[in-house]
C-alpha cells in the first residue's frame, strides 16, 4: 500500500514521514506495544529512501512515541501520561 505525504510547503521528508506515523499512532491505527513496520517497508510505502525512514524513526524515538529494542525491532510506546485512576485513590485524602 502506498501512502502519500501531505504537500505542506517546505519541510524535510523525514519530518513528514514522522508526522504521518505520529498521526497513525495517535489515531490507534498503530497500536501500543505493536511493532512499527520495518524501515524498508516504510520506505516502500512512502516512496522515500531507507535513510529517510531511519531518520523518521529517530524523530519518533526522540518524541517518545516509539522505543527500539536491539535485535527485536521498534515498537509503539505507551503514553506516559496515562495513569489509572484506581492507582491514585489510596493517596487521596477523602476525609
Amino acid at each position: 500500500m502506498s501512502r502519500e505525504l501531505p504537500a505542506t510547503g517546505p519541510a524535510y521528508l523525514y519530518d513528514l514521514v514522522a508526522d504521518d506515523l505520529a498521526r497513525r499512532i495517535e489515531s490507534g491505527e498503530l497500536a501500543v506495544n505493536t511493532p512499527l513496520p520495518a524501515e524498508q517497508t516504510l520506505a516502500r510505502q512512502y516512496g522515500v529512501s531507507l535513510g529517510t525512514c531511519r531518520h523518521a524513526t529517530k524523530v519518533l524515538r526522540d518524541r517518545g512515541l516509539v522505543r527500539t529494542i536491539p535485535s527485536k525491532g521498534t515498537f509503539v510506546a505507551g503514553r506516559p501520561d496515562r495513569v489509572a485512576i484506581y492507582c491514585l485513590e489510596p493517596f487521596l485524602d477523602v476525609a
